[in-house]
């Protein structure tokens, strides 16, 4: 079964090196159950798209949202069930440093 992995990352000064980051990579990559994974931009190259009732497109930049953590990146693995999932959610460095949400992926498309 797939399940994506959303890496939130805490606002404050990471705890994890970039060394920790490879070493997760290799060993979830190297164990054959990544369908797909990136990392991505700095927050400050977001854009939102919000549309309100009347079909009117806003556009801003950067989400602006008070939350202490951002997703900063995913991986979509392919495991037998949800325990696996969430073993490999503990071993991502990210969750030292903010969450790892765990979402099976819908197949239903």
């Amino acid at each position: 079964m797939k399940y994506m992995l959303l890496i939130n990352s805490g606002t404050t000064e990471p705890t994890c090196t970039f060394e920790d980051w490879q070493a997760f990579d290799k060993e979830i990559t190297g164990a054959g159950v990544v369908v797909s994974s990136h990392s991505l931009k700095d927050l400050t190259t977001a854009t939102t798209v919000r549309v309100d009732a009347a079909g009117q497109r806003t556009v801003t930049d950067g989400p602006y949202a008070e939350t202490r953590e951002v997703l900063g990146g995913y991986y979509v693995i392919d495991v037998a069930d949800l325990d696996v999932a969430l073993d490999w959610a503990a071993r991502c460095p990210g969750a030292r440093d903010g969450s790892i949400v765990v979402r099976p992926v819908s197949e239903d498309f």
